[in-house]
């Protein structure tokens, strides 16, 4: 079975977000890219919450977003309610927001890390898998904040 993978980002990050997709593609998953495509400024927030929706909807398994830093369009993606979204530049946090926090999203900096790196992050994120147990109560202390 495919998992689909929701891709955004805002115009600082369009081309090594292709290039996710792409790899996204090649290691089985259906990438699903929401855009944009013109390099024209446009506002992260409405990307992250573009692609958290998609994923708090269960439409999208999981969701790869990305902008200058990261940090803004993460932000965005962590304001609706059920999403979990980590900022990495590194590929240890990209497995552990997955293993310890049952992240749904990877957010990555296009300006902070070049594209070898990226992927390896995408990898480790893809690759882990919630552990559960201690970290189960902790996620639900969590969730609770979206009453």
């Amino acid at each position: 079975m495919t998992k689909r993978i929701v891709l955004s980002s805002d115009h600082a990050a369009i081309e090594l977000r292709q290039t996710i997709a792409r790899h996204v593609t090649a290691l089985g998953y259906e990438a699903v890219d929401i855009g944009p495509t013109s390099p024209e400024s446009t506002h992260y927030p409405l990307h992250g919450q573009a692609a958290a929706e998609r994923v708090a909807s269960g439409d999208c398994a999981l969701g790869i977003i990305l902008c200058g830093t990261g940090q803004g369009i993460m932000m965005a993606a962590n304001k609706v309610p059920g999403i979990r979204c980590g900022v990495c530049s590194d590929t240890f946090s990209a497995k552990m927001i997955r293993q310890h926090n049952d992240a749904q999203i990877l957010s990555i900096g296009a300006r902070v890390v070049g594209e070898g790196l990226a992927l390896e992050i995408v990898e480790a994120f893809l690759g882990a898998e919630f552990e559960g147990g201690r970290h189960a109560t902790r996620v639900a202390m969590i969730e609770k904040t979206d009453a």
